[in-house]
């Protein structure tokens, strides 16, 4: 966990200071921002992998740090739990609404804390797996079968849709037309190979910025296609 970097925004100090090192004792990367403007020139500037958030900061509160986080494709997936004084209902309610992805009351215990982050860590890693795959500039939804690029929807066949995610998926492994036959068309007989090369090239029409040089789904001379692991 060395390599995870956790973002700690309270305006107390010996919040932070006993979070951090409870933190740090277990391999996290931690930072810490004692108000909402630190906190998000520090969100903006820097990558992190997960924030505890103050709800009620000195300067922008941690509901509208929150807000601004969830509304910017770059930082919306990331975890955040928040912390509050107060255990009313309300405040856990609209920070829940918000976005944040859990809850905690002052005073808590680090060990708590702490089991809390690997709980959401946990949920948002199987949330991402089960609903979108990402490469690149394209979104590929699990659950509505439905492909975007730069947010703009595609228009897949089902068969295409099923053919990418089987790539992209699996990226770097190469795969020859029977392999993808068996994978993305099953039993369904009487599908020539060269099937697969047809279906591949009308793909790339829809998810290349230029189909004769792709930066996706590209070609193994000889052998097969693959999604390239570097897209």
């Amino acid at each position: 966990m060395g390599d995870m970097k956790i973002l700690i925004v309270d305006d107390e100090p010996d919040i932070v200071e006993l979070v951090a090192y409870n933190l740090r004792r277990e391999g996290f990367d931690v930072s810490p921002a004692f108000d909402g403007e630190e906190a998000l020139a520090r969100i903006r500037k820097e990558k992190f992998d997960f924030v505890i958030l103050d709800l009620m900061l000195p300067g922008i509160k941690g509901m509208e740090i929150c807000r601004i986080m969830r509304n910017d494709p770059r930082t919306k997936n990331i975890p955040i739990i928040m912390l509050t004084a107060k255990g009313e209902e309300v405040d856990k309610i609209l920070g829940l609404e918000m976005g944040a992805d859990d809850y905690m009351t002052k005073p808590f215990s680090p060990r708590e804390l702490l089991a809390r982050i690997k709980t959401v860590m946990r949920r948002s890693s199987e949330k991402t797996d089960e609903t979108v795959v990402r490469v690149g500039k394209l979104a590929i939804n699990k659950e509505t079968y439905t492909v975007t690029k730069d947010d703009k929807p595609l228009e897949l066949s089902s068969t295409e849709f099923r053919l990418l995610l089987y790539l992209v998926e699996r990226r770097g492994k190469v795969f020859n037309r029977d392999q993808l036959l068996d994978a993305v068309w099953k039993d369904e007989a009487f599908v020539e190979p060269r099937t697969v090369d047809v279906h591949i090239r009308r793909l790339r029409t829809q998810i290349e910025d230029d189909p004769a040089n792709p930066g996706y789904v590209k070609t193994k001379r000889g052998i097969g296609y693959y999604v390239d692991p570097e897209a």
